[in-house]
């Protein structure tokens, strides 16, 4: 291949740099061709008489025009051209040369407030860190207002149940009947009449029923107690099956939420329930005829739960038979809330103390500094 650079090219000897120097350049064009039509300026000259005047929409602007016009003495003009001087139009006369400068709109977050302020403010900080949810407290206090109400129904339908009656009959001591009716016949008269409390049946369930030699086994007065009877029980187990769920909800709601809450709530609750059974067994104790007297007058009118001696009622639930049913609700309700207040009692273990000492114990010790 033929090499066909040119001579000059190949010499090694360093080439001069061309002059380049433009500043004696005019802006007239070269060829009058180049020159535009009308004698209008380049677009070059425009742009350059563009950047010298002072732009009526800036904020500088704007200012020097109302000062102008407010002032009276001077045109938009006149401001423009202090602005582009440097001066403030704001300021007077002798601070001629000052910068104007407008307030960054976060200046306001570089003042630190009062000392009282700072005190108001670190107070609220400190009290919304240490202070606890309103809800978990909430759930507790109603969870230990609940579990009273709770063991003494649970406690009234363990005594409506026929083995409670079988226990009662068959019993040493218990009473027998004075007009005929053997342990049998009781069972078998006291069951229908428990389960009638229970059930959805009508009055008829025991209005039709007789003895062997064809007498109704319960008059019309003792129906209409016994159907007053089953709708106060009905609606004191429909109340506790309530009162079991809103216990319930409460115990998941206490598991998630707040650590130690279920058994604070039921440590009240038994304790509730002790002070509460120990009263009322104090009440029965002192007087049982006054006790039960004023406890049906709570719940029935006057007149209709006296029944005479003779009477199929009384016959199967002689007065021992309900002195034996309250001192067995209140030792089931009783024995409840003392297992529960040792379940729940508030130990060391429990209450997480061990755990920290042992988390502090376990931590080393800082060096000693020489």
């Amino acid at each position: 291949m033929n090499d066909e650079t040119p001579a000059r090219a190949k010499s090694e000897a360093p080439q001069p740099e061309p002059i380049l120097d433009t500043s004696g350049d005019s802006d007239e064009p070269a060829f009058s061709w180049l020159t535009p039509a009308g004698g209008k300026k380049s677009g070059r000259e425009e742009a350059v008489q563009e950047t010298k005047a002072p732009q009526a929409d800036s904020r500088a602007g704007r200012r020097a025009a109302e000062s102008a016009a407010s002032s009276g003495t001077g045109s938009p003009a006149e401001g423009s051209s202090q602005v582009a001087a440097g001066t403030s139009v704001d300021e007077p006369r002798g601070t001629a040369g000052q910068v104007f400068k407008e307030p960054l709109p976060t200046s306001a977050l570089h003042v630190r407030p009062p000392e009282e302020e700072v005190e108001r403010r670190n107070a609220q900080r400190e009290s919304a860190a240490n202070a606890k949810p309103v809800a978990p407290r909430v759930m507790q206090v109603l969870l230990a207002i609940i579990y009273p109400f709770i063991l003494l129904i649970l406690a009234v339908r363990a005594v409506t149940s026929p083995l409670f009656l079988w226990v009662e009959y068959n019993r040493p001591g218990f009473p027998g009947d004075g007009y005929g009716f053997s342990t049998d016949d009781r069972m078998t008269y006291g069951s229908y009449a428990v389960d009638y409390l229970s059930n959805w049946a009508g009055p008829r369930y025991l209005g039709d029923l007789v003895q062997r030699g064809g007498e109704k086994l319960f008059k019309d007065g003792e129906v209409s107690h016994m159907a007053d009877v089953k709708v106060v029980i009905l609606s004191t187990f429909g109340a506790g099956t309530a009162l079991l769920i809103l216990a319930l909800i409460a115990i998941v709601y206490l598991r998630r939420r707040s650590t130690g809450g279920i058994r604070r709530a039921l440590f009240a609750g038994s304790i509730i329930t002790l002070v509460l059974i120990l009263g009322l067994g104090t009440l029965a104790a002192l007087g049982w005829q006054q006790f039960f007297t004023e406890f049906h007058r709570i719940f029935f009118a006057d007149g209709s739960w006296t029944f005479s001696l003779d009477d199929t009622l009384i016959r199967l639930f002689p007065s021992q038979f309900w002195i034996d049913a309250g001192i067995g609700i209140g030792g089931m309700v009783l024995l409840a809330s003392i297992i529960t207040l040792v379940l729940t009692w508030p130990t060391r273990r429990r209450r997480g103390v061990v755990r920290e000492d042992a988390d502090s114990a376990a931590e080393p010790a800082p060096a000693d500094q020489p």
